[in-house]
């Protein structure tokens, strides 16, 4: 039983549980996906459906994650199927329990209100943008958003964070950002800004069927 119930699993050379973070990642990536194209139906065409099959998924794969074993997680096998030939980089347990924790408690009232109750409002619309941040912070720049609360909420050094960055080190060259970019970084801000002032009306016009190919179709 101990074997099932557990969470992490053990690794040579390291004295905690830990999981392996790219097989997070690419869990969060397929997670993102799934949630995204759901919300997007509901809020533009009106189709619930799919997102109450994303909330079901969502929800019973953190329950396996949190209450069995991240091992068992059917998101986390396809993850771990998609990146078995990338070098693993490891995680501790205890960070990643409690964000995965908060995504449980979001999943649940996700599910009570959506699929139980059969209603949306401005609750379920928040807690699915809180959603898409956090699986998109975790899957594009393997920032875990969960695990910076954890570091708030307990005192305790979090241990083995991907990347390295529990461990106060100093910048190498290549990781740090010249007066030169970031003035380039607010120059392309403005950039957008003037673009959008100066052909927002423009823009805003329909394209034309170059080749009037949908009116030949009816």
């Amino acid at each position: 039983m101990n074997k099932i119930i557990k969470f992490g699993e053990d690794v040579e050379g390291y004295d905690i549980p830990v999981l392996n973070e790219r097989e997070i990642r690419a869990t969060a990536g397929i997670l993102f996906l799934m949630m995204f194209i759901a919300i997007q139906l509901a809020a533009f065409a009106g189709d619930f459906l799919m997102i109450k099959y994303a909330v079901i998924i969502f929800l019973t794969d953190m329950i396996i994650r949190v209450f069995i074993n991240p091992k068992f997680s059917p998101t986390l096998i396809l993850g771990r199927l998609i990146v078995r030939n990338q070098v693993p980089e490891y995680v501790g347990v205890k960070q990643k329990k409690f964000a995965w924790k908060i995504g449980l408690v979001l999943a649940t009232v996700m599910f009570i209100l959506l699929v139980v109750v059969n209603s949306y409002s401005p609750i379920t619309g928040i807690i699915c943008l809180i959603c898409l941040i956090f699986l998109f912070f975790e899957s594009a720049f393997g920032i875990c958003i969960g695990c910076k609360l954890y570091a708030l909420f307990y005192k305790e050094k979090t241990q083995c964070c991907p990347g390295e960055v529990c461990d106060v080190k100093a910048k190498q060259a290549i990781q740090k950002t010249s007066k030169v970019q970031l003035l380039i970084v607010f120059g392309f801000i403005a950039y957008i800004l003037l673009t959008i002032f100066l052909f927002n009306n423009r823009f805003s016009e329909k394209p034309f069927d170059l080749f009037g190919i949908e009116s030949s179709i009816h």
